[in-house]
């Protein structure tokens, strides 16, 4: 199976030289890695222009497209047509050597699968437990596995606006858990929804499907919205044994305040990818979990090492939701 590699990235050499270093361990490697660059330097030519990486094409992006989903639909358009795989990995991954592997394995196990996506094992600790396991309220628990669950999300236990859908799935009011919420277990689970950074698709996805212009810049939620109409056509799903890293570079991230209004308006945007026309009683959840998220990041102020920046988050937030009123995001392909 033919497989390609995407890496859109912005003035991060250095985390993008540790991915390719791992790139280079793999146990089956790509058959090109395409180098997606939107940065406003020469750091990361300079990094690859004596590089000896079997496979590798190097594009710089114009300003016109530069930003997460038109680095990623200008990678598409320079895929070699034999590729029957298209892989996507944030700069800031490091992967475990057998990645790959198990990630185009699924294929084969699920021939109906329009992609895949792999498992990120650095962020979460879990703990195997039995299946008769009673988690507690600041526990979650699936599928014989618990870790603890956030402040967030034991606020919406308590007030019963925790989603009722499996991770990976959203909720008619949006909201949902992500894949992250699934367990180390080195199942495949089916969802629909996956992270952009570390995910795959069939090529012929691509024939029906584009990344959605409207996720200017830094993109934010720009993995779901796509995911989502994706899923509306087939199945998607996430093998926990193919594992990777995530390290979360900070540069090339936005202000706090414009992080803030994107968390608000790429929600409200996402949430209508799934459901257009929500009834009263989903337009009461989502507004009332997005108001109360916004109310706990207000009361960050108070106890976070950043005070500032939870503030201007905070802030960001409010306006993001009131702008709501009279100017809501309009769909773009």
């Amino acid at each position: 199976m033919k497989f390609s590699l995407i890496i859109c990235t912005y003035m991060r050499p250095e985390p993008l030289s540790k991915l390719l270093k791992s790139v280079q361990l793999q146990e089956m490697y790509p058959d090109e890695i395409l180098i997606i660059d939107g940065s406003v330097n020469n750091d990361t030519a300079f990094l690859l222009k004596n590089s000896s990486i079997q496979n590798l094409k190097y594009f710089l992006v114009s300003n016109e497209n530069r930003g997460l989903t038109r680095q990623r639909n200008f990678g598409i358009s320079k895929v070699n047509a034999a590729s029957e795989i298209i892989c996507f990995l944030d700069d800031d991954t490091v992967l475990a050597a057998d990645y790959f592997e198990n990630l185009l394995e699924t294929y084969d196990l699920y021939p109906e699968a329009l992609g895949v996506g792999g498992y990120i094992d650095n962020e979460t600790k879990w703990e195997k437990v039995t299946n008769s396991y009673v988690p507690k309220i600041n526990e979650f628990y699936f599928d014989g596995w618990k870790r603890k669950d956030g402040s967030r999300f034991v606020l919406r236990k308590k007030l019963n606006l925790d989603s009722d859908c499996l991770p990976g799935f959203s909720p008619t009011f949006s909201h949902g858990r992500s894949v992250g919420f699934l367990p180390p277990s080195n199942k495949i689970y089916e969802a629909e929804q996956l992270m952009g950074g570390v995910s795959s698709f069939r090529k012929s996805v691509f024939e029906m499907f584009s990344f959605s212009i409207y996720f200017e810049g830094y993109g934010l939620y720009e993995d779901a919205d796509f995911t989502l109409r994706v899923a509306k056509q087939g199945k998607l799903y996430l093998n926990t044994a193919a594992k990777l890293s995530h390290f979360h570079h900070p540069s090339g991230r936005p202000n706090q305040y414009k992080y803030g209004k994107m968390v608000v308006r790429n929600g409200w945007y996402v949430w209508r990818v799934k459901n257009p026309k929500p009834n009263i009683k989903d337009y009461l959840k989502w507004n009332a979990i997005t108001l109360l998220l916004n109310m706990v990041r207000y009361t960050n102020v108070l106890n976070d090492n950043n005070k500032k920046a939870a503030f201007t988050e905070a802030f960001g937030r409010t306006i993001g939701w009131w702008s709501l009123l009279f100017n809501k995001p309009k769909f773009k392909s």
